[in-house]
């Protein structure tokens, strides 16, 4: 059993892992600049920190053999085509100090959660796109802020492990979506906003959008076994952590008027951002180095979603 530390661990993705790690009997120590978070989670050890500072990352790692680094300023589209300076410059210094702390301290291994948003946008621009291949990432042209944050950053991970002989493991996640996420105030990602809006609606609904725009969506629970498995693996190089099954922005809402039995009629903003044309993940190298795909189908996991999220909001 390791000593594993999550940062970020009060967010979406943090808190599952916080709790699947304990159920797999590791000891966890979770790091947050929050002091709660939407699922509750069952670590052994919280530090309430901002790890922008040296002293938290130092302080956070000690005594520790795994660091799960999923700490960062991000959120929904909206977002992050806002907030660019923010964001480069947030999640740079949480990278930066965790892997000085890392290094000083001689930690056994590293995770770090990359993004789709760092591959090339010019791959991107059909809606029935190619699924992405890790080596699709150069030449590097991502289409946000965000996107060449994260590029930049598996770049400086890997320059500690062949300077340093840290022992590196990084995933590019593409949409984790589930329970207990954020569904309204700004950060919300794409799932949740139109499940929100289809449960908030009456007549209508709003897209960002022509909702022509495809992407592919993974399960919360199918990336956490996903980032354990790399973790526990050989394999140092890039990873999708991601499906294949692409669908419209479109057909993401009409699924969510199937599951609330609702037909609301689809008003696109054209003036709100809504990213690439498409986005599709290439699992084959995930599947090969780990022995993993998903398990938790679209509808299934979609529909988990909906009933979570209508439990939170009153049905109209």
């Amino acid at each position: 059993m390791k000593n594993c530390l999550v940062t970020g661990g009060k967010g979406f993705i943090g808190s599952h892992l916080v709790n699947f790690l304990r159920g797999k009997g590791h000891y966890v120590r979770c790091v947050d600049v929050s002091p709660t978070s939407i699922l509750e989670t069952r670590e052994h050890e919280f530090i309430c920190g901002d790890l922008r500072q040296f002293s938290t990352a130092y302080s956070a790692l000690q005594g520790i053999d795994w660091v799960f680094n999923l700490a960062a300023n991000m959120g929904g589209i909206g977002y992050i085509t806002e907030l660019n300076a923010p964001i480069m410059r947030d999640n740079a210094l949480i990278n930066l100090n965790v892997l000085e702390a890392a290094r000083i301290l001689d930690v056994e291994r590293i995770f770090f959660s990359s993004s789709a948003c760092a591959y090339n946008r010019d791959l991107q621009k059909a809606e029935q796109c190619e699924p992405l291949k890790e080596s699709d990432v150069l030449p590097a042209h991502p289409d946000s802020a965000y996107g060449w944050e994260k590029l930049f950053s598996e770049f400086v991970y890997k320059s500690f492990e062949e300077d340093y002989g840290l022992n590196v493991r990084i995933a590019r996640f593409h949409n984790i979506y589930g329970d207990h996420c954020v569904f309204e105030g700004g950060q919300e990602k794409a799932p949740a906003a139109l499940c929100r809006k289809v449960i908030e609606s009456t007549d209508s609904m709003r897209i960002w959008g022509d909702g022509k725009q495809t992407r592919s969506f993974l399960y919360v629970s199918d990336c956490v076994e996903a980032v354990y498995r790399l973790m526990s693996s050989t394999f140092s190089d890039p990873v999708n952590i991601g499906t294949s099954d692409l669908i419209s922005i479109d057909d993401l809402a009409l699924l969510f008027q199937k599951f609330a039995g609702k037909k609301l009629r689809l008003i696109h903003d054209l003036d709100m951002p809504q990213g690439v044309r498409g986005r599709n993940a290439d699992i084959s190298l995930a599947k090969c180095v780990l022995n993993w795909e998903p398990t938790v189908s679209l509808d299934v996991g979609m529909k988990k979603l909906y009933d979570w999220i209508s439990d939170q909001l009153p049905l109209v």
